[in-house]
């Protein structure tokens, strides 16, 4: 890092209070209100001495860089406009100023908002920086501001109320219940009623109340018309928090100044559910911190200079080792090459020409643009690029700085990297992989290893601070604390709200109506008060709306992202605030009804009665009232005096958590992470003076958090990307538009004003047949590699007929839904089905997206999945229902794309964009189909004209099929059995298939019987056969009286076993290894067979032989035997009177059975009818049972 370290020297002043790293002694409790307060509350102290007064540390024990860096960010700038002096959060008047009205705000007036400039220089650094510090400041405030104005005008409106603006987030009453002294700041938790919103939560799955986001809180009475405090979402604890009825979250109020204790005030809580603040937080300071530091680059950030030199570190030393580019045998040729002046030609490794080109642009120029259309390999080249710099970097040298604009391709290209080289570091935790790279997180490496403790560091004086502030604070707050007696009449006299003589006659009359101590706290004003004193009530009540619940948010992913990323310390739980906690509670009140109404009343009545016990007991409990109310102000000033000593306290624990975190970030070759990463750790990267950056997905990303990656130490910028698809997202919509142009990215600014750029060629992604439809956008500049040339590479979609892209065209008009966002349920009728069809005809169901433009069809989409039979089990497809705008990057071998847009307006929305189009039209690989309203689209938007001309067949490329048209009001399939082929016009059409045509299969099965389905293209092994088995039970030789596709049973032995069937195990001597269990029936009747020499006991001389003979015909014989012992046995038994234990004449099932089973269902049927009960075998004895005595289905075997 290029810094000027002779400054800090000399005559540098003494630092003030700004400071965050002066001690925390007692004089910092001069100046401030109620000083006379220090006996009840002594003010925080600091062990450890003034920094001026440290002994000098090495640098290579404590990186003293991070504390210079916030040192310079306190200092003011004396050349820079009002913006480098605006606060971190906004202020109140930011949030109350109206944005509609009034022509002199910063909103309106493009003078005092300066537009983006897309072409041409900027006049100096501070009208770059300043641009894009405005564009972001207003477009994260303002979606709140407007939510603030439109509560403000409407005060009693709920929710559904505002549908002008249908993404504010509306909470009231709102009240304070517990204050949580945590390492990350000082927090609130207020619980909150949802009687705004109408509806329940599903919290787990709602973008509401997110971690970082930016709320506005007035007090219920006043509504926003005097009075705002800005706070942000510290946690949002689902457990033990959202999940409670009131719910409850953590608040980080915005300044010490704001910070609230009164348990009993009213608030209402507004949210811009649209926005996320503290996403451009870090930004925001970023840039403000840049205009106290070199700014490297700007020739061409600033300036936009056309011709780039190479960068410095390479001017130096340009010999460099390529042999990474080539197999071992070529490497020799590729050793200390002469980079800038000797580039080699060869062609013996694996890049194509204009990979080349690009991978040499970002090996010698100090910004490198490189784009690349879709598939042709943008990635591919920065990993050789990093694969090259690494093979030829020094011990000494810095590590290099990769980033990404979202988590899924950092990880991505980390994967890549981690093959070649083990020394890298993931900053921030949201990483799914939770193999390679999650173990390279920070947060990992770091507790993998021994902490050496730092001399001089400043985390072990924070937290020594901390504990101390903690303490006090919460004996600060102890009278306010829940399960509490009243307020103790000395600590009112301490607050100078009673007088010593007034506390000694509360004294002297509890002593002598009770005798009372006086060491009992609050116990004499309890006596005092006596009935006057009564139980506060809970102030909010739980919510009553039934079973109804808002709608998942299946977007909340995307927020999740946003949420890890700004706010998440690594792996911590954010979601949870750890700490100590003090519960805060107004345990009584006074009884009010006496003559005592107003504060100068009741100053007047103290003022004059020194013997409080000649108060009259009516006027007591508002007098009660009186000295609560003032000692929560009391007791308040003094606690937002010890918080402003938290806030710095806060920032020194940071600070020395960054301290230790340099030290292993040093050792590192590569450090990843995100676009919003690099202004949130930017103060621990600048102590690290890295000299290479390189930003993947640059096209997509905000110029401001590109800018703010550009270090003082910076030498080298590589941007990478493709400015033809998707643009960076702004969240005030105006600002996409002229003049602002406030999403245009870094990256196409400069290609837009002409500064050097490579652009890649070749695509290995698309087959040609969909590689085609890209020509509107990209002219003829895209060219196909051999590989998707390779039908073995991009096989045909089964069941398609090698129709591999097609346009199904419908007139059916879209809907809204409740959050205003275009569904259209034609289609997702079709869809749903279509993809069903796929799976049939063999298809992988992670082989499947389904995109589209809106996120209303994404949920239409969602439900149709959920509650269709045969996808409600494919987790894949269900995770590949997405958005194209959060599908930037991705690919699969078939895609389905909804375009939804059909309406009598002729309103395309989203579909007019070219960007996004692009995205939707390039991420299949070998299938794209597309749903929509193609006459519409073609009136509408000249690409999308272009498009539908060539899937017509009137332009462009023919497929290789030979079939021209590609679109039509029918989507053709083609059977892959009978080769017919099948229109499908309605959705209703998709219940005549089963994955192939509308003939009768037919086809034998493996079991023998005939498929009753219809034509089907999956395998007949996997088809249930329901008809009945033929087959007998291999155990005992009775034919089987289950389904096909079930095990075989028998019914007979069920019944005569009482349902305990034997388990026979092999035993080595024959037999049985264990006898089966007999029921009472068994018992009576067991005997020997005569005619069989087989006996079903435990037999020692069993045999294979016997039991064949036995199951071949011996098992009628068994059975006429058995039913001779059981006549026997009921003749005697109704000799004596008793019930017949089997009743086998007056079966009423003789003439509904099979040959050679007459005693098996006889049997059975006796056994069901005696008992009044079914068997447990049969679905149609069951059946039986249901319907009464002697009536049967026609065949017990179905």
């Amino acid at each position: 890092m290029a810094r000027n370290r002779g400054r800090r020297g000399g005559n540098k002043p003494t630092p003030q209070l700004a400071n965050a790293f002066a001690p925390l002694d007692e004089s910092s409790t001069k100046g401030e209100l109620n000083a006379h307060l220090a006996e009840r509350f002594p003010p925080a102290s600091s062990s450890h001495p003034h920094p001026d007064l440290m002994p000098t540390v090495s640098a290579t024990r404590v990186n003293n860089d991070i504390r210079e860096y916030y040192e310079d960010s306190s200092q003011n700038t004396m050349a820079a406009g009002s913006w480098t002096k605006k606060p971190e959060i906004p202020s109140s008047l930011e949030i109350m100023e109206q944005s509609y009205c009034n022509e002199d705000t910063i909103v309106d007036v493009g003078t005092k908002l300066r537009p983006n400039k897309a072409e041409g220089a900027y006049d100096s650094k501070e009208e770059y920086l300043g641009t894009q510090y405005d564009l972001l400041r207003e477009d994260a405030i303002r979606p709140l501001r407007e939510a603030v104005e439109h509560v403000r005008a409407k005060p009693w409106d709920n929710e559904a109320d505002f549908e002008a603006n249908n993404n504010i987030g509306l909470y009231e009453p709102v009240y304070i219940t517990s204050k949580i002294f945590s390492t990350r700041g000082l927090a609130t938790r207020v619980a909150f009623s949802l009687s705004r919103v109408k509806k329940y939560i599903r919290w787990n799955q709602s973008k509401r109340l997110i971690t970082g986001s930016l709320v506005a809180l007035s007090p219920s009475d006043d509504c926003f018309r005097t009075k705002c405090v800005l706070a942000t979402v510290a946690a949002r604890p689902i457990t033990g928090g959202l999940d409670q009825n009131p719910p409850e979250i953590d608040l980080f109020f915005a300044r010490a100044e704001d910070e609230e204790i009164d348990p009993m005030k009213k608030w209402i809580m507004v949210e811009a559910r649209s926005s996320f603040f503290e996403g451009s937080r870090h930004t925001l300071l970023a840039l403000q911190h840049m205009m106290r530091e070199p700014f490297p680059l700007s020739e061409h950030l600033v300036g936009a200079q056309k011709i780039v030199d190479p960068p410095s570190y390479l001017e130096k030393q340009p010999l460099t080792d390529l042999s990474s580019l080539v197999a071992m045998e070529d490497a020799e040729a590729f050793q200390n090459v002469d980079i800038l002046h000797d580039w080699p030609t060869s062609a013996s490794h694996s890049l194509d020409t204009s990979q080349m080109k690009a991978l040499k642009r970002a090996l010698t120029k100090r910004v490198a643009i490189i784009q690349g259309p879709p598939g042709t390999g943008k990635t591919y080249v920065s990993v050789i690029d990093l694969k090259i710099k690494l093979a030829n970097m020094t011990r000494d040298d810095p590590p290099i700085i990769v980033a990404c604009q979202t988590n899924h391709a950092l990880d991505q290209l980390l994967r890549h990297v981690a093959e070649f080289e083990p020394n890298f570091i993931r900053l921030g935790g949201r990483s799914k992989d939770k193999d390679k790279i999650k173990k390279r997180t920070l947060y990992e490496v770091k507790h993998s290893m021994v902490q050496p403790k730092i001399p001089g560091s400043l985390r072990t004086q924070a937290i020594i601070e901390l504990r101390k502030l903690t303490v006090t604070m919460q004996m600060l707050l102890a009278p306010l604390e829940a399960n509490k007696p009243p307020l103790d009449h000395q600590l009112l006299v301490k607050l100078g709200l009673m007088t010593e003589e007034q506390a000694t006659s509360l004294e002297m009359d509890a002593q002598y109506a009770m005798g009372i101590s006086s060491d009992s706290p609050g116990i004499q004003m309890e006596q005092w008060l006596g009935r006057c004193l009564v139980p506060c009530d809970r102030p909010l009540q739980p919510d009553d709306f039934g079973i109804e619940f808002e709608e998942e948010d299946f977007e909340i992913e995307v927020l999740k992202e946003l949420e890890a990323e700004a706010v998440a310390q690594d792996d911590d739980d954010f979601e949870t605030l750890r700490g100590e906690r003090s519960l805060l509670s107004d345990n009584r009140m006074g009884r009010g009804g006496g003559s005592l109404r107003t504060d100068d009343e009741i100053r007047i009545t103290l003022r004059k009665t020194q013997d409080l016990t000649t108060i009259p007991i009516s006027d007591r409990g508002a007098i009660y009232n009186y000295f609560q109310r003032h000692a929560k102000r009391i007791i308040l000033e003094e606690f937002r005096r010890l918080a402003k000593v938290y806030v710095k306290a806060v920032l020194q624990f940071k600070v020395g958590n960054w301290e230790q975190d340099a030290r292993i970030l040093r050792d590192q070759r590569l450090i990843g992470m995100t676009t919003t990463g690099l202004s949130k750790y930017r103060p621990l990267i600048c102590s690290l003076r890295p000299r290479i950056l390189l930003v993947e997905e640059a096209a997509e990303t905000l110029e401001a958090p590109v800018a703010a990656g550009c270090l003082p130490s910076l030498e080298q910028l590589i941007l990478v990307g493709d400015h033809q698809q998707l643009r960076p997202h702004c969240q005030v919509r105006e600002f996409e538009e002229e003049p602002y142009n406030f999403n245009l990215s870094l990256f196409e600014r400069m290609v837009l004003n002409g500064v050097e750029m490579s652009g890649l060629k070749k695509q290995r992604r698309m087959i040609p047949e969909i590689r085609r439809l890209l020509k509107p956008i990209y002219g003829n500049v895209l060219k196909d590699h051999d590989s998707v040339l390779d039908v073995n590479n991009r096989p045909p979609v089964p069941g398609m007929g090698g129709i591999d892209s097609y346009f199904f065209t419908h007139t059916e008009l879209e809907s809204k839904d409740a959050n205003m966002s275009a569904f259209n349920e034609m289609e997702a009728k079709m869809i749903i089905p279509f993809c069903d069809y796929l799976l049939y005809n063999g298809v992988d169901a992670a082989k499947i997206t389904i995109l589209t433009f809106y996120h209303g069809q994404r949920k239409a989409l969602l439900k149709g999945l959920k509650h269709h039979a045969n996808l409600r089990n494919y987790p894949d497809l269900y995770r590949n229902v997405v958005t194209v705008d959060s599908y930037q990057g991705e690919e699969n071998d078939i895609v389905i794309l909804s375009l939804v847009r059909s309406n009598r307006r002729n309103n395309i929305g989203f579909l007019n964009v070219d960007n996004r189009v692009c995205v939707a039209l390039s991420r299949a690989k070998r299938g794209f189909y597309i749903f929509g309203n193609a006459e519409m689209l073609a009136c509408e938007s000249d690409t999308w004209a272009e498009v539908i001309e060539i899937l017509y067949g009137k332009k462009g490329d023919r497929p290789t099929t030979g079939k021209v048209q590609r679109l039509g009001y029918r989507l053709p399939l083609e059977c892959t059995t009978h080769g017919n082929k099948i229109w499908i016009e309605d959705p209703e059409d998709w219940g005549y298939l089963n994955g192939g045509c509308d003939e009768d299969c037919r086809c034998t099965l493996p079991c023998g019987h005939m498929c009753m389905l219809r034509c089907h293209p999956f395998d007949n092994s996997q088809i249930n056969c329901t008809q009945k088995c033929s087959k007998r039970v291999e155990h005992c030789g009775h034919p089987c009286t289950a389904l096909c596709c079930d095990p075989c049973k028998c019914q007979f032995c069920d019944t005569r076993n009482d349902g305990m069937r034997a388990v026979l195990k092999p035993n080595p001597r024959g037999g049985t290894a264990v006898p089966a269990k007999q029921n009472p029936v068994a018992r009576i009747m067991k005997a020997p067979t005569p005619v069989s020499s087989f006996s079903t006991g435990n037999s020692e001389n069993s045999s294979v032989e016997q039991w064949h003979k036995y199951a071949s015909g011996g098992v009628k014989e068994d059975d006429a035997e058995f039913v001779r012992k059981a006549k026997e046995e009921n003749a005697k038994i109704a000799a004596a009177g008793g019930p017949k234990l089997v009743d086998v004449n007056n079966s009423p099932s003789k003439k509904l059975v099979s040959e050679n089973t007459n005693l098996l269902l006889d049997l059975d049927t006796g056994c069901a009818m005696e008992n009044k009960a079914p068997p447990r075998s049969s679905y149609a004895s069951a059946t039986a049972s249901k319907k009464g005595k002697g009536k049967l289905p026609v065949n017990l075997m179905d």
